[in-house]
């Protein structure tokens, strides 16, 4: 049987009920003691009767009247706060005099009303921007609950599945054919067919919950005309540096080749013809090896091979490439020992080119400056643990970065005899590698700092 909670008895009574007996106990003292005077005072009869009357009923009319003023505030209170709950706020409860008690809750109720007022018209502007800015998106935009059904999609989403949104509300993933994207990783990048379009798509999940009850967020990123447009960039950036290498080639080979055809028709021929065909069949030898050479670079840019990870150690990989420059003095700071699942020949190359181009960057300054003190070391080398694994940084005293938008762009070079694919090289590796390359002047000094960010593991 259970115990009887302590205030069970005293909640029974109502607050009215308790109004009224207040109203009729605390005047019964006085009305007594009057009726008492009256009675045992030197008073007819009819006129004891009278006044005993008089006085009960002014009582009982004026406790009336006390429980129904005090009532009704308390009835116009509630009808304020009940409106306020069913979100209309134009009522308000009269508050006159704020240092009476019931004034001063009807000011702290039109005070809480104003608020109410201005925090629901901000929640239900919010609201708006938020379901226009998600109409407006050209991603779909679906929300599925704990059954996974459909609670909400956008326009986009009524495009990709090719049914006004009507039709999809209510229905399970599996019936709208996105139960595969509410499986599996979070975030990828998968390709598929939908009703209103085909191709590669991103897919980012998340969760939240709704009335205390979990849902899932999905989006959906059509990426087949981003993917396109940049296809479409990259081919004309590759289309205009192949064209510019070709016509440098090709422009004084047939020059060359015009002016010797010319010469073998003269008759009688210049007594020089012989060294002139030399000359120009030299020329043509030159420029032909340099346009070989420079498809030899696109083919080894554009087939570079996935990583043969193995473990290898930060510091002698960095050590071993220093030691390959000895054109330039060349520092290496001390570091953490960490290693690295990494392709070592890759890394190898990616640090040779790095370190290479930073003495280029040097003996261009030097020459000017007039010889390099075999003292200083103008290029450092250093790495150091970083939040995603380690940070190598090479330092050189060249003379820093001039045109840092072009700096990996394939066949981009500032260099006479540059090919322009070391960077985009290195930076190619740095990415297989799942790091990131970054280059950038110096601060503190001339020169430029190569940064690479790559994961220990």
């Amino acid at each position: 049987m259970p115990t009887p909670h302590p205030y069970r008895k005293a909640t029974r009574v109502g607050f009215h009920r308790q109004l009224m007996r207040c109203t009729w106990i605390l005047p019964l003292p006085g009305l007594l003691a009057a009726i008492v005077l009256i009675w045992i005072g030197p008073y007819e009869r009819w006129i004891q009767w009278t006044a005993t009357s008089v006085l009960v009923l002014g009582s009982a009319t004026v406790s009336y009247i006390l429980r129904e003023r005090f009532a009704y505030s308390l009835r116009t209170l509630t009808n304020v706060i009940a409106a306020m709950r069913d979100g209309d706020f134009s009522i308000r409860p009269h508050s006159s005099n704020a240092k009476d008690p019931l004034g001063a809750l009807a000011c702290e109720i039109n005070a809480l009303g104003d608020t109410l007022r201005e925090q629901r018209l901000g929640a239900v502007e919010a609201s708006a921007l938020l379901r226009t800015a998600i109409e407006e998106m050209d991603a779909a935009i679906f929300t599925f609950d704990e059954h996974r059904r459909l609670r909400l999609a956008n326009r986009a989403a009524e495009r990709l599945l090719a049914r006004p949104v009507e039709q999809l509300l209510g229905r399970t993933a599996g019936e709208l054919g996105l139960e595969s994207c509410l499986d599996g990783e979070p975030a990828r990048v998968i390709s598929m067919t939908f009703p209103g379009a085909l191709g590669r798509f991103g897919i980012r999940r998340s969760g939240f919950r709704q009335g205390g009850r979990p849902h899932q967020l999905l989006v959906v990123t059509d990426l087949s005309r981003a993917l396109r447009d940049e296809e479409r960039q990259a081919w004309q950036r590759l289309l205009r540096v192949l064209g510019h290498e070709l016509n440098n080639s090709l422009a004084p080979i047939k020059s060359v080749a015009g002016s010797l055809e010319t010469l073998c028709r003269k008759d009688p021929k210049p007594n020089d013809w012989q060294e002139d065909i030399r000359d120009g069949l030299a020329l043509i030898s030159s420029r032909a090896d340099a346009l070989s050479r420079f498809m030899q670079a696109y083919a080894t840019l554009a087939r570079l091979p996935a990583p043969n990870r193995v473990p290898m150690s930060v510091g002698d990989w960095i050590h071993r490439v220093a030691g390959l420059e000895v054109r330039v003095p060349t520092r290496v700071s001390p570091g953490p020992d960490l290693t690295l699942e990494a392709d070592r020949d890759q890394l190898e190359q990616l640090l040779i080119n790095l370190v290479r181009n930073a003495a280029d960057a040097v003996l261009e300054v030097r020459e000017v400056s007039g010889g390099i003190d075999p003292s200083q070391a103008p290029i450092n080398i250093r790495w150091s643990r970083s939040a995603v694994g380690v940070e190598v940084c090479v330092e050189d005293e060249g003379p820093g970065i001039a045109n840092p938008t072009n700096l990996f762009v394939p066949f981009f070079t500032t260099k006479p005899k540059g090919s322009g694919i070391g960077l985009s090289l290195c930076r190619q590796i740095a990415e297989a590698h799942g790091g990131r390359l970054t280059l950038e002047s110096r601060t503190d000094r001339s020169g430029c700092i190569a940064r690479l960010s790559l994961p220990l593991s």
